[in-house]
Formats: structure tokens, sequence, C-alpha cells
């Protein structure tokens, strides 16, 4: 279980590293991203996924991009 989080916690971080250029891309990296967290959450990761990929694209778009 330890492994798991640490896999999903690397994982996040470097996701939320790289925010995308292309719509695709971002909502990619937010869909990693929100897995990943939602994993060391011992949250539902395909939540998390769906979650990550609209707030990603939702930031880099509306000008609130924190990238």
């Amino acid at each position: 279980m330890r492994r798991k989080t640490w896999i999903g916690a690397v994982a996040a971080l470097v996701v939320l590293a790289a925010c995308g250029q292309s719509p695709l891309e971002q909502v990619l990296m937010g869909a990693g991203a929100g897995a990943g967290a939602a994993m060391v959450l011992g949250a539902d990761v395909t939540t998390g996924a769906v979650v990550g990929a609209g707030v990603n694209l939702y930031c880099q778009n509306t000008g609130t991009n924190l990238c």
C-alpha cells in the first residue's frame, strides 16, 4: 500500500509540473494529476481523473493560468 501511495504522489507531482500546451495535452495532464491525487487520498481514481481533466482545462482557458 505504501508503494502505491508513493507512486501516485510522484505521478501527481510530475504531471502537475507539466500543464500542457494544447487542449488535448491539458486534459491528459489534468487527468493524470487527478488520478494520482485520488490514488494518494484513497478516492475513486476515475472520478479523480475526470475532475483533474476538467479543472486543468478550465484553468488553462479562462485566464486563471496557474502554470
